[in-house]
């Protein structure tokens, strides 16, 4: 029988740990709200399993605790800041508020972001944008890694690269997250600790064969861009243009030779209300979703669905029922539990 987690029980328990690690009430909150979002959106690379390692960054002073970004510049409906190492899920819920503000006003918010820590699962930040009525763009990369090689090329250039959107319909959110490589770096380390291969090639060895073994990427391998083998160059020229929305926008990128774990990162908000109308968007996202739904299926195949809508149910079944953790979780959990003073979060 799956062991379920209560999701307030998470909730709390990271972030009490998150303060304990010396983060204040709000950062920790965001932290422990962001990561907890992911694992019951089912993007569980990217949920709980990150509180170690960000604990971890606390302690070697890789993340900062204290403080908040230096605004670089400002104008009517964009910022950039630096973000000085802050907690990124701290500053992008900030960053996205501002975008807001200024989108009430303007139509549309902008926010740029360097040397911001590393964010999170990106779909967690969508549902309460959409919930609002407006419309969410964020994206990030991480300037002082790489992963990716260029279409043709074996060695890495860019990370994974993700884009995420969401925007309401009269149905629910649409909610996309998508990486501009077939795989990410953290679902490679899983694959790679289990003893376990990818079902196809989804990396590029040292000498650039097409490979499905994890291992290669810590042998001079690369990942392959969105597309793979057939169609890698589609999924290149959009991971160069997120680098141009993240690190060249920022002002700060791999042209510094940063180190440490990190992201630059792109938060844009669009109101609707300020453009066409807010009861036209609906009209026409509603048409869509219509569209989708009724489409007829490929035999065999489930009937089609919207981006996030499995997301959102994954996320309704754990609030009502716990949450089951990928497997390594609760180990890691119970060490953190002893290493900062704190009880295990309960179980259902």
């Amino acid at each position: 029988m799956e062991t379920r987690y209560d999701v307030a029980a998470l909730t709390r328990f990271a972030t009490a740990a998150c303060e304990a690690a010396g983060l204040d009430a709000d950062k920790a909150a965001a932290v422990a709200e962001v990561l907890v979002e992911g694992d019951l959106m089912g993007h569980d690379t990217h949920g709980l399993a990150l509180l170690t390692p960000y604990l971890d960054a606390l302690a070697s002073g890789d993340m900062r605790a204290e403080g908040a970004p230096e605004v670089l510049a400002v104008t009517a409906v964009a910022e950039t800041w630096d973000g000085r190492k802050l907690p990124g899920p701290w500053l992008v819920r900030e960053a996205i508020a501002k975008a807001e503000a200024a989108a009430r006003e303007m139509g549309i918010g902008v926010v740029s972001i360097g040397r911001c820590h590393h964010i999170g699962a990106l779909a967690a930040y969508g549902p309460p944008v959409a919930a609002a009525g407006r419309m969410l763009l964020l994206t990030c990369s991480d300037p002082a890694t790489g992963s990716v090689a260029p279409w043709g090329g074996t060695r890495r250039v860019y990370t994974p690269n993700p884009l995420a959107a969401a925007w309401p319909t009269p149905e629910g959110p649409v909610l996309i997250d998508v990486s501009m490589s077939i795989t990410t770096n953290g679902m490679t380390a899983r694959k790679r600790a289990q003893g376990a291969s990818f079902d196809h090639p989804v990396l590029l060895d040292g000498a650039g064969e097409p490979s499905a073994d994890p291992n290669v990427f810590w042998q001079d391998g690369t990942l392959l861009p969105l597309g793979g083998v057939e169609s890698g160059h589609k999924g290149f020229a959009l991971g160069l243009l997120v680098e141009v929305l993240t690190s060249a926008l920022a002002g700060h990128g791999r042209a510094d030779a940063p180190t440490g774990w990190g992201a630059s990162v792109l938060v844009m908000v669009i109101d609707p209300a300020r453009f066409g109308g807010t009861a036209a968007f609906l009209r026409e996202t509603g048409w869509m979703a219509e569209a989708v739904h009724s489409n007829p299926p490929r035999p065999g195949w489930p009937a089609p669905r919207l981006p996030g809508e499995r997301a959102m149910a994954r996320k309704a079944a754990a609030m009502a029922q716990g949450v089951v953790l990928h497997p390594g979780i609760p180990e890691a959990l119970e060490k953190l539990a002893g290493r900062f003073g704190l009880a295990v979060p309960a179980t259902r």
